[in-house]
This record gives C-alpha cells, sequence and structure tokens, in this order.
C-alpha cells in the first residue's frame, strides 16, 4: 500500500451543500488483546483540545474516501471505512457559520510511525470513558456513543446467533 505523506491544504476542491462546506471524520477503534474497546484521539493542531479525525470532503473523493484520508493525514491509521453513523450540523470555531458533518467507524488495521501531520499533532489511543471526558465536542460525543450501540447490539447479536465454527 502507498500512502501520501503530504496532507491536502485548501479549500478549492471542498464540497459545499447550500453554502455549507461538507467535513468528514472518523473514530478510529480496536481492541485490546484483553478485549476492550479503545478509541483514538488527536489533539487539535492549535491547541491541546482532542477530537477525532476530521476535515473538508473533496471534490475528487468519495465520503469514505475522506473519512479514511484524514484518518491517515491526522492520526497516522489506515483500516476499514465501516457504514456512517450519522449527519450533524457543526458550528464553526472560528467563524459564525455551520458544517455538515459526517463521521464513521474506522476499524484499525494499521498504525503508522510517520504520518503527514506527526509534528502538528499527539494521538492517544483511550477508552471510550477517557475519550467522552477529554472531547469538547457534542456531535463527537454523540457519534461515539452510536459506536458504542453499534459495537455492543452487533455483539448482542453475536452472543444470540453465534457464527459456526
Amino acid at each position: 500500500m502507498v500512502v501520501c505523506m503530504v496532507s491536502r491544504t485548501g479549500r478549492n476542491l471542498q464540497r459545499y451543500n447550500k453554502g455549507q462546506r461538507l467535513v468528514v471524520g472518523c473514530i478510529p477503534y480496536r481492541y485490546t488483546i484483553n478485549d476492550e474497546l479503545e478509541v483514538l484521539m488527536i489533539s487539535s493542531q492549535k491547541g491541546q483540545a482532542m477530537m477525532f479525525p476530521k476535515g473538508g470532503w473533496e471534490l475528487d473523493e468519495s465520503v469514505e474516501e475522506a473519512a479514511s484520508r484524514e484518518s491517515i493525514e491526522e492520526a497516522g491509521v489506515l483500516g476499514i471505512v465501516e457504514p456512517e453513523l450519522g449527519k450533524w450540523i457543526v458550528k464553526s470555531k472560528s467563524r459564525a457559520i455551520y458544517h455538515e458533518g459526517y463521521m464513521f467507524p474506522l476499524l484499525v488495521t494499521e498504525q503508522l510511525d510517520l504520518w503527514p501531520e506527526k509534528n502538528l499533532r499527539r494521538r492517544e489511543w483511550m477508552s471510550v470513558t477517557e475519550a467522552r471526558e477529554v472531547c469538547k465536542q457534542i456531535w463527537m460525543k454523540e457519534a461515539l456513543d452510536m459506536l458504542v450501540e453499534r459495537i455492543n447490539s452487533r455483539e448482542d447479536q453475536e452472543a444470540v446467533f453465534p457464527s459456526s465454527p
């Protein structure tokens, strides 16, 4: 697999819907050896706020490709993009405008030692409880809750209908 080691910049390829910039993010997750769910959070570029990778959805990519690209650029992880968790209307923190935000789970299959924003961000694996405590963005907390709900219902299904050996 070839990974581009430069982050995309600029807004000339950004997608918009009725004037709202479309942003895409994902919640990178994995299971520990003890089968505990962990999520990967990153620091913001300009501060210490912790969040999930997200950024603009560009014209030359699908929404899933955008989610995957943001995970590589900002968090240095590759994985399987799973079905969308939902769509939110998100207020921009820098201006009085709103974005349309989509969030996806990303089951991490590989963690890179080098990635485009390694020198700009800190990444940290943490429990769902820890992530809920440090995440300040309500829409990201809601997406995290939806991921946990989805995983729990999947586990409940598997307990009821175990797959045959």
